[in-house]
């Protein structure tokens, strides 16, 4: 009787404390992890599957990209949209592209809930390639919200693009004044500058030299004779006085 009674008060101790703690050994800090997402706004968040169509292969067909959730993001300070799809678990990229303004979202098959479209630079393999995709959704309620989000951001982006092009053009326009006025301040130095001034620096050949040492006593020796010439009047018109 006691022996059962020690067991019984055992099995209650056990049941008591099923899962011990223990303190860990070594105090880990917690890692921020970045997905680069951090200066985008969410305008779409919905689960799907992704395809893409392979054309190398052979015959060519449409095969899996990953399930997860494709997003919609708008960047804050750039303004653009881009898609972006991660597959579930491994958290790897499987779309990520610009919305730009000349993408259609085609129905496939005549499917209600799933869109297909081109992108001339899926960025998914961390190099731009030109891609075929595919998009199922669940119903064809979150297929019309995803064509909805899609639509949008196309306006956005080609708003966008079009102030882009305007403050390139005003750009080039700026940089056409001054390299005008660069020019013309420049003529005018040229235009100001006299012969003397503008041969004074020049280099001079070895053969030359001579010839320019001759030039120069000739410069002073007219400039002698006429400083004498001068003098002379100058006493002429005394005396005649």
């Amino acid at each position: 009787m006691s022996l059962f009674c020690f067991f019984g008060s055992f099995q209650d101790e056990a049941i008591e404390n099923p899962d011990p703690h223990f303190e860990p050994l070594v105090h880990l800090s917690p890692v921020h992890t970045k997905t680069l997402e951090e200066d985008e706004d969410e305008m779409l968040k919905l689960r799907a599957k992704l395809f893409r169509y392979d054309c190398q292969s052979e015959p060519r067909e449409w095969k899996e990209r990953g399930t997860g959730d494709i997003k919609i993001l708008l960047q804050k300070h750039l303004g653009m949209c881009r898609i972006l799809m991660r597959r579930d678990k491994t958290l790897k990229i499987c779309a990520n592209h610009y919305v730009l303004p000349q993408l259609e979202l085609k129905p496939n098959c005549g499917s209600d809930r799933a869109w297909v479209w081109n992108t001339p630079a899926d960025f998914a393999d961390e190099e731009p390639k030109a891609e075929l995709l595919a998009i199922r959704f669940a119903n064809a309620e979150n297929a019309q919200l995803f064509k909805e989000a899609f639509e949008k951001a196309k306006q956005i982006m080609a708003k966008r693009l079009k102030n882009a092009e305007k403050g390139d053009a005003a750009k080039k326009d700026a940089e056409n004044d001054l390299n005008k006025e660069n020019n013309g301040t420049a003529e005018e130095n040229e235009n100001n500058i006299t012969v003397e001034e503008k041969y004074s620096n020049a280099p001079v050949k070895d053969g030359q030299k001579e010839i320019v040492e001759k030039l120069e006593k000739m410069a002073v020796k007219d400039i002698a004779s006429k400083d004498s010439d001068e003098a002379k009047c100058d006493s002429t018109s005394s005396k005649d006085d």
